[in-house]
């Protein structure tokens, strides 16, 4: 009898992301650029704490952040996008495809920086959806992956909002600041997306929100119902 070795699957190697503007309902992405640091800079004003599980930041000063978005930006193994909410017209945020392996079909969103005035809005929600989708729809990643510093709770909850599974805690992964990080994974795979995709059009759908930008419907919800059906 021969040994369990998993299930065959298209190894066909996934295209590489493109550096191109993404654009939805609530937000738009668009490639980040050094032209992006000015309002980059002022989207992080008083907002130093945005930044204590991030391995950069916060910044002294704006020729400090660009310089970083400068480097950030050309990187060959990461594409990022800075984010744009429809609503302000104002960059005020990035995130990131990375860790990027077209031969195993493995993605992940990270790096991801909202400023104050843009966390907790359907655009921050809409911008995550935006690549997420990329990746598995237009590019056919079937692990979509997302990791946080084990400490970092808020990210946790955004990772069980979106749909994301915990697989496990690596333990004295990483040094970030000077601080030992124990790293939390976790991911989306193969048949997941379809669920958590619906989940997330639906909790974004315009008609999910009352006039004073109340949701009806949360999105765990919305998710709870799509997979009952």
């Amino acid at each position: 009898m021969s040994p369990p070795i998993g299930p065959a699957v298209d190894t066909v190697p996934r295209p590489l992301p493109a550096r191109v503007p993404i654009r939805g309902q609530y937000a738009v992405l668009e490639p980040l650029h050094v032209r992006h640091a000015p309002e980059l800079w002022r989207a992080a004003q008083g907002a130093d704490e945005t930044w204590a599980y991030l391995g950069q930041g916060p910044f002294a000063s704006q020729a400090a952040l660009t310089q970083y978005i400068g480097d950030f930006a050309a990187a060959q193994d990461t594409m990022v996008w800075a984010i744009r909410p429809v609503s302000t017209g104002a960059v005020s945020g990035w995130l990131a495809l990375l860790d990027i392996q077209p031969k195993h079909a493995s993605i992940e969103l990270g790096s991801i920086w909202f400023g104050p005035a843009m966390q907790r809005t359907r655009a921050a929600t809409e911008a995550m959806f935006l690549l997420l989708r990329h990746a598995a729809d237009d590019l056919g990643y079937r692990r979509l992956v997302w990791k946080c510093n084990a400490l970092n709770a808020p990210s946790r909850r955004a990772a069980d909002r979106l749909g994301f599974t915990y697989e496990g805690t690596l333990r004295a992964h990483w040094v970030v600041k000077g601080h030992l990080r124990d790293t939390a994974w976790f991911s989306i795979v193969g048949d997941e997306w379809p669920a958590c995709r619906d989940a997330l059009r639906g909790w974004l759908d315009a008609a999910n929100f009352a006039p004073d930008g109340t949701a009806h419907r949360g999105l765990g919800e919305i998710r709870a119902a799509v997979a009952s059906r």
